[in-house]
């Protein structure tokens, strides 16, 4: 079986498999790696392993050097650059008049293209644009569409719950989220509530979803009819961590029973 080495180029981005090639390589070391791009500094995240070659994504690009001195040299002028290349193709948007706001821009690690990274409501029609930075950047020009969401993850911040936000620190993908997530958990449906600094749901949402379906399949659901020892009645909630249903009796009051103390009518 192949042996092969995860590797990280962006913080939370997905870990690419690459080949050490002989090289001892270590978790947190940076190092010089071939890609379909071009050479690019990035971060040991896993150890050198073996794994079947059916669960690789082919052709395997090597690992070419540990980071030397002149590669972080290198590095830190790139993203320098990015930020001055930043502010310039902000001021061509605006030149241009185009409906887009820049995010990011990003320079390649051997120099020979530059990244920006844009939002926009709808499609932009910016190839007087792109010729616009080549002219001055002397360089392939490459403006690539993001979403909101990725957005967040590129730029961070401080989430409601006072910690950095899940997509900037350690999720590396982004999975559907829903607003049954947030019914399930008998949150409050508030947008302001239940949404993230990017506008979207909370990607958190998920995160205890399935514990949440595998307890309310214990209890009964909001509108079922049900029998407690004080009569009968229709829940109104449930409480899936707790193991409590609220009833509303044929009365109107409202009591909260454990989800053992109540049964559904035998004619259901």
């Amino acid at each position: 079986m192949p042996e092969v080495v995860g590797i990280r180029f962006k913080r939370a981005s997905k870990v690419y498999s690459f080949d050490p090639a002989g090289n001892d390589l270590d978790v947190g070391d940076m190092v010089v790696v071939e890609t379909s791009r071009g050479q690019a500094l990035g971060k040991v995240i896993a150890r050198a392993r073996n794994v079947p070659e059916d669960e690789l994504v082919t052709p395997l690009r090597p690992v070419l050097r540990p980071a030397t001195e002149e590669d972080y040299d290198r590095a830190s002028e790139n993203e320098e650059r990015a930020l001055k290349a930043r502010e310039v193709c902000e001021q061509k948007v605006a030149e241009h008049g185009l409906e887009m706001q820049v995010v990011d821009a990003e320079y390649a690690f051997d120099g020979n293209q530059l990244v920006f990274y844009f939002t926009a409501d709808g499609r932009v029609d910016f190839r007087e644009l792109v010729r616009d930075l080549a002219a001055t950047f002397h360089t392939r020009i490459e403006l690539r569409q993001i979403g909101v969401r990725d957005e967040a993850k590129m730029i961070g911040g401080i989430g409601p719950c006072g910690r950095i936000c899940c997509c900037a620190s350690f999720l590396s993908e982004f999975s559907p989220i829903s607003i049954r997530m947030a019914k399930r958990q008998n949150l409050s449906l508030n947008p302001a509530k239940i949404s993230g600094l990017c506008g979207r749901l909370m990607c958190c949402l998920q995160f205890e979803d399935c514990t949440y379906k595998k307890m309310q399949s214990d209890v009964y659901k909001p509108g079922t009819r049900v029998m407690t020892e004080d009569g009968s009645g229709k829940v109104v909630r449930t409480s899936a961590l707790e193991g409590k249903v609220q009833v509303r009796m044929d009365d109107d009051e409202m009591i909260t029973y454990d989800a053992d103390d109540v049964e559904r009518p035998r004619n259901q």
